[in-house]
């Protein structure tokens, strides 16, 4: 039988070694969760989106803001664009691929919303389109990505950059950086938080 224990642990250690590098993102990551606080306390939302395994962490952050991340609060306003097939396929058989985001944020978005655009690269074209549509429409921009950030980087008002060129290590990175996000969103709705800020947790298993 292979024994796997050398690669298993290389990989939790190389995991472990790129989110210690985050603080060097700390201050971005709190600029990106006061721009969603301000967001949704102003009665707007937030609309996230990606490709790949960033459309599932969209849809993964959206889940935590709708229902909960770990406190009982109002359900917070957020989509993720990334799940009517409908629409996509749509979309991407009219218009082309580069128009999936575009598009839906053309008919959904109004001024006050925050979009939150997830890539690993910083260069997916149809992320990238997205983003120019969304400045034409007066929107704040986040953008969620690794490495240097890419062409993203020039695209977003706030760039929050996995400092890694591993594909997986930045994205096991946004895992950790969407709940980081939720837990601070989530604590400016939690009325009866402990003092401190610390988030009141129900235990209620999921």
């Amino acid at each position: 039988m292979t024994d796997y224990a050398a690669h298993i642990a290389r990989e939790i250690q190389e995991s472990i070694s790129v989110k210690m590098e985050l603080g060097r993102v700390a201050d971005q990551i709190s600029e990106a969760a006061t721009a969603m606080v301000n967001c949704l306390s102003a009665g707007g939302k937030l609309i996230v989106f990606g490709n790949g395994g960033s459309a599932s962490d969209a849809q993964h952050m959206v889940a935590e803001l709708v229902g909960r991340y770990a406190a009982k609060r109002q359900a917070l306003a957020a989509i993720a664009i990334t799940t009517n097939s409908s629409s996509l396929t749509a979309i991407a058989n009219d218009f082309g691929f580069e128009e999936i985001f575009a598009r839906q944020l053309e008919a959904l978005a109004k001024p006050q919303d925050v979009v939150l655009a997830i890539s690993t690269s910083g260069n997916s074209p149809n992320v990238l389109r997205a983003l120019e549509v969304a400045k034409t429409l007066g929107l704040k921009k986040i953008g969620l990505t690794g490495n240097d950030g890419g062409k993203l980087r020039d695209f977003v008002d706030i760039s929050v950059a996995v400092p890694s060129t591993s594909t997986p290590r930045i994205q096991e990175a946004h895992t950790l950086i969407i709940h980081i996000l939720c837990g601070i969103v989530e604590n400016s709705f939690v009325h009866d938080a402990h003092p401190g800020g610390q988030i009141l947790i129900t235990g209620k298993a999921r």
